[in-house]
């Protein structure tokens, strides 16, 4: 069981190395690679000029900017709400559900294809959430 274990887990980080890391990786996790014309710094500098902590890695990373809603989310005053939608509608949202749709057709492990359109939905529905409040 304890060799199985292993080389299940091996077998994830073998995948997720496959999908996500490296210049010849099958699904690059940054905005910059999936819309046209985006840079690192233009996300950088929208995260930065609304107050938000930015990591040591990539700030369009996928994970950088699920990271930055929760942030938003956890610390923004009220009328930040705003940010909110606009990190989702121009820097999360036009690219995602391509990317996430790649890592399903990409992984070779159950997670990874399960945990792409768990992760679609999440923000589909992170999305409607904000869309009621504006309502």
């Amino acid at each position: 069981a304890r060799l199985q274990k292993s080389c299940e887990m091996q077998s994830l980080a073998t995948d997720y190395n496959a999908l996500f890391v490296g210049e010849a990786c099958s699904v690059p996790p940054y905005r910059s690679a999936w819309v046209e014309g985006s840079s690192e710094a233009e996300v950088r500098a929208f995260l930065s000029e609304h107050g938000i902590p930015i990591g040591e890695g990539p700030a369009d990373h996928l994970g950088s900017l699920l990271l930055a809603a929760s942030w938003l989310e956890d610390h923004a005053a009220e009328d930040q709400s705003e940010t909110l939608e606009l990190l989702f509608a121009d820097y999360i949202l036009p690219w995602c559900g391509t990317m996430l749709g790649k890592v399903e057709a990409h992984a070779h492990t159950p997670f990874w294809r399960t945990m792409a359109p768990l992760t679609r939905d999440a923000i589909a529905a992170m999305w409607d959430e904000l869309q009621e409040e504006d309502e």
